[in-house]
């Protein structure tokens, strides 16, 4: 399995496991945009929808070895109505992420998508009474500008696409929230692969009240082996990725993890480049900057404050 040897080699070196965690999670973020390239790829012969449904299944049937592999990491109820509403959220994430991809450059839709950490901050503090200073506030309105540069309303090719990507970075920003207060009595990987499978069989049940015509592209077109490959391909690359993930704030803070979940947008925008021959424009380039540069900022903020505030045992995630 790809995830045990990173792991394996990873922890043969002599590092911190603030180091360790690091690494993991650049490799994760650098994997991600990998599956995103394959969903692209399938949305030319498959409904998105059906994308998203494959995808979701694949990841479930790496997922669950991995899980058993890792049995000593599982902690807490694997299937409870907190964990199924995180579910539900990543079958709204992922559907929308995939729709995106179907009509707009994987750069543009990850640009977008990237207004997550300042939703984020707002909903932490509407949700768990995170208090954000005015400095904060005001990066998180910064970063919508970006967003609205990205986006363009009125003047975007894209139309009303835009604010599928936008949809996803919302469901994955509230289910930040919902995995932080489910983790509090369960470990990451127990979160992760019990919304997996709730996610799999909302998406079963999503297929199942499409009309006819929508579920007659559900699978790919006969003899396209390589489209079954794509697939396999892409729930290994999600399931290997979403681990990491996993070891990685397990062990190393959120705050020193989070700013490198941007390295995403540049293996997005390689591939694109790479794949399918897209290049963001003056003006996207100039919107991914100010998110780039108001997340950064309220990851830094939260940085500082974690300094000056007492350290707290970090909870297994």
């Amino acid at each position: 399995m790809i995830q045990n040897f990173v792991l394996r080699k990873i922890g043969s070196l002599p590092m911190s496991d603030a180091t360790v965690g690091t690494l993991l999670m650049i490799v994760a973020m650098l994997l991600l945009p990998v599956g995103d390239t394959f969903a692209k790829l399938l949305t030319g012969t498959m409904h998105p929808v059906a994308v998203a449904m494959w995808r979701i299944l694949a990841q479930a049937v790496f997922l669950i070895p991995v899980a058993f592999l890792l049995r000593k990491r599982l902690r807490g109820a694997m299937f409870s109505p907190i964990v199924a509403l995180s579910g539900g959220l990543l079958v709204i994430s992922l559907s929308s992420l995939i729709a995106s991809f179907s009509v707009m450059p994987i750069a543009t839709a990850i640009a977008i998508f990237f207004v997550e950490p300042l939703i984020l901050t707002v909903l932490a503090g509407l949700l768990l009474r995170e208090r954000a200073g005015p400095r904060r506030l005001i990066a998180v309105g910064v970063g919508l500008m970006g967003a609205l540069i990205v986006i363009r309303p009125g003047l975007s090719t894209f139309g009303w696409a835009t604010a599928l990507p936008l949809l996803s970075a919302f469901a994955y920003a509230l289910n930040m929230i919902v995995l932080k207060r489910a983790s509090v009595t369960r470990s990451a990987l127990t979160v992760q692969c019990g919304a997996t499978i709730y996610a799999a069989i909302g998406m079963l049940v999503l297929v199942g009240g499409l009309s006819m015509q929508v579920v007659g592209n559900m699978v790919p077109p006969a003899g396209q082996l390589w489209a079954w490959v794509l697939i396999l391909c892409a729930g290994a690359v999600a399931a290997t990725s979403f681990v990491l993930i996993a070891e990685a704030y397990r062990t190393a803070d959120a705050t020193a993890l989070a700013p490198f979940q941007y390295l995403e947008i540049v293996t997005a925008t390689t591939l694109g480049f790479l794949v399918f021959g897209d290049f963001p424009d003056m003006f996207t380039w100039l919107g991914i900057a100010i998110i780039l540069g108001s997340g950064i900022y309220i990851f830094h903020r939260e940085g500082q404050a974690d300094t000056s505030a007492p350290r707290r045992k970090r909870v297994a995630r």
